[in-house]
């Protein structure tokens, strides 16, 4: 009798759950209970997924959407005892809709969330036109699910104390942590500079906590020692890379209403 063949190593470490955050938000479970796929526009994304995993597989691309141009990087890979394994978690092969509460250990949680913003989350920066001097940044994580938003918000109330709120865009929603509560959320996801990341989306938080700490200083301000921390230790960029531009938008009206504070 064959008996189902691992290729993954199924054990909890910072890398480990930084690629389950990863397939939360951009992995699909085959129908076949088999296989799984990794999905990303950034193939620097797909490759540190590889290398997390341990996986040697090649990488290929893929339209998505409807959109027949190949522009998305993929990699695909057979294992049967993690399969199962992801299903015992909460995982499903339709997931974008009914994906809810995840099996993530406390001690790991934030490698996880770090996973699930570089696969489905954000961080922006505007200036506020009513007050000229300030300068404001939000962090946000989006699913299809509304149950899988619920655990998220309920679990960073949990292991970081700070609440954000959720605003209803469609059929998807958001999770979204203004300045404050983005200082201290940053500061769990990223301890230090040494661990798994999307060095584009690294970069771009470390210029606009650079530019938030420029400010207070500008305007005779003490910078939170949690900025200066953050603008220290998030990843600057590859060498010989050009420096990202903050993102600065003007603010608009909302168009959306958060269905609870």
């Amino acid at each position: 009798m064959a008996y189902p063949k691992e290729k993954i190593v199924i054990r909890w470490s910072k890398k480990f759950a930084y690629c389950i955050g990863l397939l939360a938000s951009d992995g699909c479970l085959s129908k076949d209970g088999r296989h799984i796929d990794f999905t990303s526009k950034d193939r620097d994304q797909v490759e540190l997924f590889k290398s997390c995993l341990g996986l040697e597989v090649k990488i290929g691309k893929k339209g998505r959407g409807g959109y027949p141009k190949k522009i998305y990087y993929r990699v695909q890979f057979g294992d049967v005892m993690f399969y199962r394994w992801l299903l015992s978690i909460g995982f499903s092969s339709k997931k974008s809709r009914i994906i809810g509460v995840l099996k993530v250990p406390k001690k790991y949680f934030f490698d996880f969330l770090r996973g699930e913003f570089d696969g489905d989350g954000c961080i922006y920066s505007l200036w506020d036109p009513y007050w000229p001097k300030s300068f404001r940044y939000y962090t946000s994580f989006f699913s299809g699910s509304r149950l899988f938003i619920n655990w998220l918000r309920k679990s960073i109330m949990i292991y970081a104390g700070i609440k954000g709120f959720i605003e209803v865009r469609g059929n998807n929603y958001a999770l979204k942590f203004g300045k404050a509560e983005t200082n201290v959320l940053f500061n769990k996801i990223y301890p230090t500079s040494s661990i798994p990341c999307l060095e584009r989306k690294s970069c771009k938080a470390k210029h606009i906590f650079k530019q938030e700490q420029y400010n207070r200083i500008k305007n005779g301000l003490r910078p939170h020692a949690a900025v200066v921390k953050l603008a220290n230790t998030l990843r600057s960029g590859r060498s010989g890379r050009k420096p990202l531009e903050v993102q600065v938008l003007s603010a608009a009206p909302r168009t959306t209403k958060p269905f609870y504070k």
